[in-house]
């Protein structure tokens, strides 16, 4: 079984997946290999549900050439969003925005914001989208595009693809994304780009950090088998090879050294930090449903015709 940048799926698959911990400690598997925060989102009601292959925190993508024209500082390992806000204003002209954003929850920028502030979606396995840390940030968010018109109010339909688009057109001098994203962004952007950790009050970013795992279904015969192949998919060869080929992340610390590849220090650098500091994407059996419901509306909150608290509290409502 395999799952893809949902966040951690594990809390709603706990009835139809095996624990792990047996089957790790008869084959002496080290755990502390594989990236935390991406154990700690495996692990439901204190036993290890997945084995993860990537852990993908999302990080602030600039481009330096707007940058440097707008007289603006390259942001690095420690960005305040007061700072972040200047930035972008200094940013907006010309018919250029500051931050390119994305109608999706999850996509952003609200909830990496939030996330980088240790604020967080779920609590205990359950949603808590109307905790007042939650709230705040995702208003920031809105605010970006309802105050500051330094970003553009999305459209409902629009994909990650449209911002992805107006930043690499050069319409857009920010944008947060995944490290997935970083190779396209890199090479098909018009300028140089560079990344830093997403903005938080203190400066001091926590990374919000989504990853795919290998888990065995309980109606799975052999489960030793199973989880030998998993262990060969899983090694640090294995998932350096991949994240070196197509650019994601590996969940074991030893192989982020295969990623990083040729890629400038600095960049390097920041998805050091948010591994070491970062925290996994929760998600609840109904987050599809989350998802949707905020896409649909988000447009109302960047345009100022809705609040982040009235939205949530209808996503809330909505998703019992």
């Amino acid at each position: 079984m395999h799952y893809h940048h949902a966040g951690s799926p594990a809390q709603e698959l706990k009835d139809l997946t095996v624990p792990l911990d047996d089957l790790v400690k008869s084959n002496n598997i080290d755990v502390s290999m594989y990236n935390k925060a991406m154990i700690d989102g495996l692990t439901v009601e204190g036993t290890l549900r997945g084995i993860p292959y990537d852990a993908e925190p999302v990080v602030l993508y600039y481009n330096k050439d707007l940058l440097a024209a707008a007289g603006v500082k390259e942001p690095t390992l420690n960005y305040t969003t007061s700072q972040f806000v200047a930035d972008l204003k200094a940013l907006t002209k010309d018919g250029v925005a500051g931050l390119a954003v994305p109608p999706g929850f999850g996509s952003g920028p609200g909830l990496p914001i939030a996330f980088a502030n240790g604020n967080e979606p779920v609590k205990d396995g359950q949603l808590d989208l109307t905790n007042e840390g939650l709230v705040k940030d995702q208003q920031f968010a809105f605010d970006l595009a309802a105050k500051e018109k330094v970003a553009n109010a999305p459209q409902a339909s629009d994909g990650t693809d449209v911002p992805e688009q107006q930043f690499m057109s050069g319409k857009a001098a920010m944008i947060i994304d995944g490290p997935w994203m970083y190779d396209m962004l890199t090479t098909k952007t018009q300028g140089k780009v560079g990344i830093a950790v997403v903005p938080s009050e203190s400066g001091k970013s926590i990374g919000m950090i989504q990853g795919s795992a290998f888990a065995i279904a309980a109606s799975c015969k052999d489960k030793e088998a199973a989880f030998q192949n998993i262990m060969k998919i899983t090694t640090p060869e294995v998932v350096g090879a991949v994240g070196a080929a197509r650019g994601t992340v590996p969940s074991v610390e030893s192989a982020v050294k295969d990623w990083a590849g040729n890629k400038p220090e600095a960049d390097v650098a920041v998805v050091e930090a948010l591994l070491e500091s970062g925290r996994p994407l929760v998600t609840t059996p109904n987050w599809n449903q989350v998802e949707t419901t905020f896409t649909q509306y988000s447009g109302e909150g960047f345009r100022g015709s809705k609040t982040a608290e009235e939205l949530l509290a209808t996503i809330m409502n909505s998703a019992k």
